[in-house]
Protein backbone atom coordinates (compact mmCIF):
# COMPACT_ATOMS: atom_id res chain seq x y z
CA UNK A 1 0.00 0.00 0.00
CA UNK A 2 1.06 3.63 -0.24
CA UNK A 3 1.98 6.30 2.28
CA UNK A 4 1.75 9.71 0.66
CA UNK A 5 2.48 8.19 -2.73
CA UNK A 6 5.36 5.96 -1.62
CA UNK A 7 4.73 2.18 -1.63
CA UNK A 8 5.53 0.39 1.61
CA UNK A 9 5.33 -3.02 3.12
CA UNK A 10 5.22 -3.27 6.90
CA UNK A 11 8.48 -5.24 7.03
CA UNK A 12 11.32 -5.29 4.52
CA UNK A 13 14.96 -6.27 4.18
CA UNK A 14 17.21 -3.25 4.74
CA UNK A 15 20.58 -4.98 4.53
CA UNK A 16 20.43 -8.38 2.83
CA UNK A 17 21.24 -11.10 5.30
CA UNK A 18 21.84 -8.63 8.12
CA UNK A 19 18.89 -6.39 9.03
CA UNK A 20 15.19 -5.73 8.38
CA UNK A 21 13.14 -2.57 8.68
CA UNK A 22 9.71 -2.11 10.22
CA UNK A 23 7.22 0.70 10.75
CA UNK A 24 7.07 1.60 14.45
CA UNK A 25 3.31 1.40 14.89
CA UNK A 26 3.47 2.73 18.46
CA UNK A 27 4.32 6.15 16.99
CA UNK A 28 1.32 6.33 14.67
CA UNK A 29 -0.69 8.37 13.83
CA UNK A 30 1.32 11.34 15.05
CA UNK A 31 4.72 10.33 13.69
CA UNK A 32 5.77 7.99 10.90
CA UNK A 33 9.03 6.35 11.94
CA UNK A 34 10.85 3.23 10.87
CA UNK A 35 13.11 1.02 13.00
CA UNK A 36 15.96 -1.25 11.98
CA UNK A 37 16.04 -4.73 13.53
CA UNK A 38 19.51 -6.27 13.45
CA UNK A 39 19.28 -8.84 16.28
CA UNK A 40 16.87 -11.55 17.32
CA UNK A 41 16.28 -9.77 20.63
CA UNK A 42 15.32 -6.57 18.79
CA UNK A 43 12.75 -8.56 16.79
CA UNK A 44 11.38 -10.14 19.97
CA UNK A 45 10.99 -6.73 21.63
CA UNK A 46 9.34 -5.31 18.53
CA UNK A 47 6.69 -8.04 18.83
CA UNK A 48 6.16 -7.89 22.60
CA UNK A 49 6.15 -4.06 22.72
CA UNK A 50 3.78 -3.94 19.72
CA UNK A 51 5.97 -1.98 17.35
CA UNK A 52 4.56 -4.64 15.04
CA UNK A 53 1.18 -6.24 15.70
CA UNK A 54 -1.50 -8.18 13.89
CA UNK A 55 -1.28 -11.96 13.57
CA UNK A 56 0.24 -12.18 10.05
CA UNK A 57 2.83 -9.45 10.70
CA UNK A 58 3.77 -11.00 14.04
CA UNK A 59 4.45 -14.26 12.22
CA UNK A 60 6.51 -12.54 9.52
CA UNK A 61 8.56 -10.65 12.10
CA UNK A 62 9.18 -13.83 14.07
CA UNK A 63 10.43 -15.54 10.91
CA UNK A 64 12.94 -12.77 10.35
CA UNK A 65 13.78 -12.95 14.06
CA UNK A 66 14.86 -16.54 13.50
CA UNK A 67 16.95 -15.45 10.52
CA UNK A 68 18.64 -12.78 12.63
CA UNK A 69 19.27 -15.37 15.32
CA UNK A 70 21.09 -17.57 12.82
CA UNK A 71 23.53 -14.72 12.21
CA UNK A 72 24.30 -14.72 15.93
CA UNK A 73 24.28 -18.42 16.83
CA UNK A 74 23.33 -21.02 14.20
CA UNK A 75 23.94 -23.96 16.54
CA UNK A 76 21.22 -26.37 17.64
CA UNK A 77 21.05 -24.54 20.97
CA UNK A 78 20.84 -21.24 19.12
CA UNK A 79 17.86 -22.46 17.10
CA UNK A 80 16.09 -23.69 20.22
CA UNK A 81 16.76 -20.52 22.25
CA UNK A 82 15.60 -18.22 19.46
CA UNK A 83 12.45 -20.29 18.89
CA UNK A 84 11.54 -20.27 22.58
CA UNK A 85 12.32 -16.57 23.09
CA UNK A 86 10.22 -15.48 20.14
CA UNK A 87 7.38 -17.88 20.98
CA UNK A 88 7.02 -16.26 24.40
CA UNK A 89 6.46 -12.74 23.10
CA UNK A 90 2.67 -12.91 22.43
CA UNK A 91 0.44 -15.82 23.56
CA UNK A 92 -2.77 -15.38 21.56
CA UNK A 93 -1.98 -15.00 17.85
CA UNK A 94 -1.40 -18.46 16.36
CA UNK A 95 0.63 -17.15 13.38
CA UNK A 96 3.54 -16.67 15.74
CA UNK A 97 3.74 -20.38 16.53
CA UNK A 98 3.01 -21.31 12.90
CA UNK A 99 5.89 -19.24 11.52
CA UNK A 100 8.33 -20.36 14.20
CA UNK A 101 7.45 -24.03 13.67
CA UNK A 102 8.11 -23.62 9.94
CA UNK A 103 11.46 -21.99 10.62
CA UNK A 104 12.54 -24.55 13.17
CA UNK A 105 11.55 -27.48 10.95
CA UNK A 106 13.62 -25.92 8.17
CA UNK A 107 16.70 -25.40 10.33
CA UNK A 108 16.76 -28.55 12.43
CA UNK A 109 19.14 -31.18 11.06
CA UNK A 110 20.57 -28.83 8.44
CA UNK A 111 24.30 -28.04 8.36
CA UNK A 112 25.11 -25.16 10.69
CA UNK A 113 26.85 -23.24 7.94
CA UNK A 114 23.72 -23.24 5.75
CA UNK A 115 21.21 -22.14 8.36
CA UNK A 116 21.44 -18.37 8.08
CA UNK A 117 20.97 -18.29 4.31
CA UNK A 118 18.11 -20.79 4.49
CA UNK A 119 16.37 -18.78 7.21
CA UNK A 120 16.61 -15.48 5.35
CA UNK A 121 15.22 -17.03 2.19
CA UNK A 122 12.34 -18.76 3.99
CA UNK A 123 11.38 -15.60 5.91
CA UNK A 124 11.16 -13.71 2.62
CA UNK A 125 8.94 -16.46 1.19
CA UNK A 126 6.62 -16.21 4.21
CA UNK A 127 6.25 -12.46 3.63
CA UNK A 128 5.61 -12.80 -0.10
CA UNK A 129 3.06 -15.56 0.54
CA UNK A 130 1.21 -13.35 3.05
CA UNK A 131 0.82 -10.62 0.44
CA UNK A 132 -0.68 -13.06 -2.06
CA UNK A 133 -2.96 -14.55 0.60
CA UNK A 134 -4.29 -11.12 1.55
CA UNK A 135 -4.91 -10.27 -2.10
CA UNK A 136 -6.92 -13.49 -2.41
CA UNK A 137 -8.92 -12.62 0.70
CA UNK A 138 -9.70 -9.29 -0.94
CA UNK A 139 -10.86 -10.95 -4.15
CA UNK A 140 -13.15 -13.34 -2.28
CA UNK A 141 -14.57 -10.64 -0.02
CA UNK A 142 -15.17 -8.10 -2.79
CA UNK A 143 -18.40 -9.77 -4.06
CA UNK A 144 -19.94 -9.41 -0.60
CA UNK A 145 -19.51 -5.64 -0.84
CA UNK A 146 -20.59 -5.53 -4.47
CA UNK A 147 -23.79 -7.43 -3.65
CA UNK A 148 -24.75 -4.83 -1.05
CA UNK A 149 -23.85 -1.99 -3.41
CA UNK A 150 -26.13 -3.46 -6.11
CA UNK A 151 -29.13 -3.11 -3.77
CA UNK A 152 -28.44 0.53 -2.92
CA UNK A 153 -29.38 3.67 -4.85
CA UNK A 154 -26.67 4.65 -7.30
CA UNK A 155 -23.78 6.41 -5.59
CA UNK A 156 -24.85 5.56 -2.06
CA UNK A 157 -21.92 4.01 -0.21
CA UNK A 158 -21.78 0.60 1.39
CA UNK A 159 -21.34 1.23 5.12
CA UNK A 160 -18.89 -1.23 6.67
CA UNK A 161 -18.03 -1.40 10.37
CA UNK A 162 -14.68 -2.76 11.45
CA UNK A 163 -12.96 -3.17 14.80
CA UNK A 164 -9.30 -2.79 15.76
CA UNK A 165 -6.83 -2.84 12.87
CA UNK A 166 -6.95 -5.71 10.40
CA UNK A 167 -5.48 -3.52 7.70
CA UNK A 168 -2.22 -3.63 5.82
CA UNK A 169 -0.47 -2.50 9.02
CA UNK A 170 -1.47 -5.84 10.58
CA UNK A 171 -0.10 -7.88 7.67
CA UNK A 172 2.78 -7.54 5.24
CA UNK A 173 0.49 -5.74 2.77
CA UNK A 174 -3.22 -5.27 1.88
CA UNK A 175 -4.62 -6.47 5.20
CA UNK A 176 -7.32 -9.02 5.92
CA UNK A 177 -10.57 -7.22 6.80
CA UNK A 178 -9.50 -4.20 4.75
CA UNK A 179 -8.44 -6.11 1.63
CA UNK A 180 -12.00 -6.35 0.24
CA UNK A 181 -12.53 -2.69 1.17
CA UNK A 182 -9.40 -1.55 -0.66
CA UNK A 183 -10.32 -3.62 -3.70
CA UNK A 184 -13.85 -2.20 -3.74
CA UNK A 185 -12.43 1.31 -3.45
CA UNK A 186 -9.99 0.75 -6.31
CA UNK A 187 -12.78 -0.73 -8.45
CA UNK A 188 -14.89 2.38 -7.93
CA UNK A 189 -17.49 0.82 -5.62
CA UNK A 190 -18.48 3.55 -3.13
CA UNK A 191 -17.59 2.45 0.39
CA UNK A 192 -17.62 4.14 3.77
CA UNK A 193 -16.00 2.61 6.84
CA UNK A 194 -17.12 3.09 10.43
CA UNK A 195 -13.87 2.83 12.37
CA UNK A 196 -14.17 1.74 16.01
CA UNK A 197 -11.61 3.55 18.17
CA UNK A 198 -10.73 0.20 19.83
CA UNK A 199 -9.76 1.02 23.37
CA UNK A 200 -7.48 0.62 25.18
CA UNK A 201 -4.66 0.88 22.58
CA UNK A 202 -6.83 2.73 20.07
CA UNK A 203 -5.68 0.73 17.07
CA UNK A 204 -8.77 1.80 15.16
CA UNK A 205 -8.27 5.49 15.83
CA UNK A 206 -4.51 5.49 15.45
CA UNK A 207 -3.93 2.84 12.77
CA UNK A 208 -7.06 1.98 10.75
CA UNK A 209 -8.15 5.60 10.38
CA UNK A 210 -4.58 6.57 9.48
CA UNK A 211 -4.13 3.97 6.75
CA UNK A 212 -7.61 4.44 5.27
CA UNK A 213 -6.98 8.17 5.12
CA UNK A 214 -3.59 7.73 3.46
CA UNK A 215 -5.22 5.51 0.84
CA UNK A 216 -8.18 7.84 0.26
CA UNK A 217 -10.97 5.59 1.58
CA UNK A 218 -13.97 7.42 3.06
CA UNK A 219 -14.25 6.69 6.79
CA UNK A 220 -15.58 8.01 10.09
CA UNK A 221 -14.13 7.39 13.54
CA UNK A 222 -16.67 6.30 16.18
CA UNK A 223 -16.58 5.43 19.87
CA UNK A 224 -16.36 1.72 20.61
CA UNK A 225 -19.89 1.64 22.02
CA UNK A 226 -21.52 3.41 19.06
CA UNK A 227 -21.68 0.43 16.70
CA UNK A 228 -24.87 -1.10 18.08
CA UNK A 229 -26.64 2.24 17.96
CA UNK A 230 -25.66 2.73 14.32
CA UNK A 231 -26.92 -0.75 13.48
CA UNK A 232 -30.27 -0.06 15.14
CA UNK A 233 -30.69 2.91 12.82
CA UNK A 234 -29.77 1.09 9.62
CA UNK A 235 -26.43 2.81 9.21
CA UNK A 236 -24.31 -0.36 8.98
CA UNK A 237 -24.64 -2.69 5.98
CA UNK A 238 -22.10 -5.28 7.10
CA UNK A 239 -19.26 -5.82 9.56
CA UNK A 240 -15.85 -7.17 8.64
CA UNK A 241 -13.21 -7.82 11.29
CA UNK A 242 -10.01 -9.81 11.47
CA UNK A 243 -8.99 -12.57 13.85
CA UNK A 244 -5.81 -13.58 15.63
CA UNK A 245 -6.83 -17.21 16.09
CA UNK A 246 -9.69 -19.21 14.60
CA UNK A 247 -10.76 -22.56 15.97
CA UNK A 248 -11.46 -25.69 13.96
CA UNK A 249 -15.20 -25.12 14.42
CA UNK A 250 -15.17 -21.43 13.46
CA UNK A 251 -14.90 -19.50 16.73
CA UNK A 252 -12.79 -16.36 16.25
CA UNK A 253 -10.52 -14.62 18.74
CA UNK A 254 -10.00 -10.94 17.99
CA UNK A 255 -9.37 -7.67 19.78
CA UNK A 256 -11.42 -7.12 22.91
CA UNK A 257 -14.86 -5.76 22.03
CA UNK A 258 -15.35 -7.82 18.87
CA UNK A 259 -17.82 -10.13 20.63
CA UNK A 260 -20.06 -7.21 21.53
CA UNK A 261 -20.12 -6.02 17.90
CA UNK A 262 -21.09 -9.53 16.79
CA UNK A 263 -23.93 -9.64 19.32
CA UNK A 264 -25.25 -6.27 18.14
CA UNK A 265 -24.98 -7.38 14.51
CA UNK A 266 -26.92 -10.58 15.21
CA UNK A 267 -29.67 -8.66 17.00
CA UNK A 268 -30.04 -6.22 14.11
CA UNK A 269 -29.72 -8.61 11.18
CA UNK A 270 -26.40 -7.16 10.04
CA UNK A 271 -24.02 -9.68 8.40
CA UNK A 272 -20.87 -10.19 10.47
CA UNK A 273 -17.91 -11.50 8.47
CA UNK A 274 -14.41 -12.31 9.63
CA UNK A 275 -11.46 -12.17 7.21
CA UNK A 276 -8.50 -14.43 7.85
CA UNK A 277 -5.58 -16.21 6.27
CA UNK A 278 -5.69 -19.94 6.87
CA UNK A 279 -2.50 -19.57 8.89
CA UNK A 280 -4.64 -18.21 11.73
CA UNK A 281 -6.70 -21.42 11.96
CA UNK A 282 -5.70 -23.47 14.98
CA UNK A 283 -6.81 -26.98 14.05
CA UNK A 284 -5.89 -28.22 17.53
CA UNK A 285 -8.58 -26.12 19.23
CA UNK A 286 -12.36 -26.61 19.04
CA UNK A 287 -13.75 -24.44 21.86
CA UNK A 288 -12.32 -20.94 21.59
CA UNK A 289 -13.76 -19.68 24.85
CA UNK A 290 -12.36 -22.56 26.87
CA UNK A 291 -9.06 -23.17 25.13
CA UNK A 292 -7.60 -20.00 23.57
CA UNK A 293 -5.20 -18.23 25.95
CA UNK A 294 -6.17 -14.58 26.33
CA UNK A 295 -3.27 -12.17 26.68
CA UNK A 296 -3.32 -9.99 29.79
CA UNK A 297 -1.51 -6.72 29.09
CA UNK A 298 -0.25 -4.00 31.39
CA UNK A 299 -2.69 -1.74 33.18
CA UNK A 300 -1.11 1.47 31.91
CA UNK A 301 -2.73 0.81 28.54
CA UNK A 302 -6.01 1.71 30.26
CA UNK A 303 -4.81 4.37 32.68
CA UNK A 304 -2.53 6.37 30.36
CA UNK A 305 -3.00 7.70 26.84
CA UNK A 306 -0.71 9.38 24.32
CA UNK A 307 -1.77 12.30 22.18
CA UNK A 308 -0.54 15.37 20.37
CA UNK A 309 -0.68 18.57 22.35
CA UNK A 310 -1.59 21.96 20.93
CA UNK A 311 2.07 22.75 20.37
CA UNK A 312 2.58 19.62 18.29
CA UNK A 313 4.51 17.59 20.84
CA UNK A 314 3.35 14.04 21.62
CA UNK A 315 2.69 13.55 25.33
CA UNK A 316 1.32 10.87 27.63
CA UNK A 317 -1.24 11.73 30.30
CA UNK A 318 -2.99 9.84 33.10
CA UNK A 319 -6.74 9.43 32.64
CA UNK A 320 -7.63 7.29 35.68
CA UNK A 321 -7.24 7.68 39.46
CA UNK A 322 -3.75 6.91 40.69
CA UNK A 323 -3.45 3.35 41.96
CA UNK A 324 -6.73 2.12 40.51
CA UNK A 325 -7.02 -1.65 40.01
CA UNK A 326 -6.96 -2.59 36.31
CA UNK A 327 -7.77 -5.71 34.33
CA UNK A 328 -6.68 -5.53 30.70
CA UNK A 329 -7.84 -8.51 28.61
CA UNK A 330 -6.46 -7.92 25.12
CA UNK A 331 -8.81 -10.26 23.20
CA UNK A 332 -12.22 -11.91 23.35
CA UNK A 333 -13.77 -14.87 21.54
CA UNK A 334 -16.78 -14.59 19.24
CA UNK A 335 -18.63 -17.93 18.97
CA UNK A 336 -19.06 -19.31 15.47
CA UNK A 337 -22.86 -19.03 15.74
CA UNK A 338 -22.53 -15.24 15.52
CA UNK A 339 -20.30 -15.26 12.41
CA UNK A 340 -21.97 -15.00 8.98
CA UNK A 341 -18.93 -16.32 7.15
CA UNK A 342 -15.15 -16.62 7.16
CA UNK A 343 -13.44 -14.85 4.26
CA UNK A 344 -10.29 -16.82 3.45
CA UNK A 345 -7.78 -17.01 0.62
CA UNK A 346 -9.71 -20.00 -0.77
CA UNK A 347 -13.19 -18.52 -0.56
CA UNK A 348 -15.92 -17.70 1.95
CA UNK A 349 -16.51 -20.57 4.35
CA UNK A 350 -19.37 -21.18 6.72
CA UNK A 351 -18.19 -20.64 10.31
CA UNK A 352 -18.51 -24.34 11.09
CA UNK A 353 -16.20 -27.31 11.25
CA UNK A 354 -17.75 -28.60 8.02
CA UNK A 355 -17.40 -25.25 6.30
CA UNK A 356 -13.71 -24.98 7.12
CA UNK A 357 -13.05 -28.60 6.26
CA UNK A 358 -14.65 -28.13 2.86
CA UNK A 359 -12.09 -25.48 1.94
CA UNK A 360 -9.09 -26.82 3.84
CA UNK A 361 -9.41 -30.60 3.87
CA UNK A 362 -5.74 -30.82 2.92
CA UNK A 363 -4.66 -28.58 5.80
CA UNK A 364 -6.67 -30.02 8.66
CA UNK A 365 -4.90 -32.76 10.60
CA UNK A 366 -6.66 -36.13 10.45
Amino acid sequence: MEIDGTPYRTIWVETPGRAVGIIDQTKLPHRFETVTLSTMEAAARAISDMLVRGAPLIGATAAYGMALAMNEDPSDDGVRRAHDRLLGTRPTAVNLRWALDIMRALLDNRPVGERAALAWARAAEICDADVEICKAIGRHGLPLIEAVAAEKPAGEPVNILTHCNAGWLATVDWGTATAPIYMAHEKGVPVHVWVDETRPRNQGASLTAWELGRHGVDHTLIADNAGGHLMQHGLVDLCITGTDRTTARGDVCNKIGTYLKALAAKDNGVPFYVALPSTTIDWTVEDGIADIPIEQRGGTELTRIAGRAAGGEVVEVDIAPEGVAVRNDAFDVTPARLVSGLITERGVADATAAGLKALFADARPS
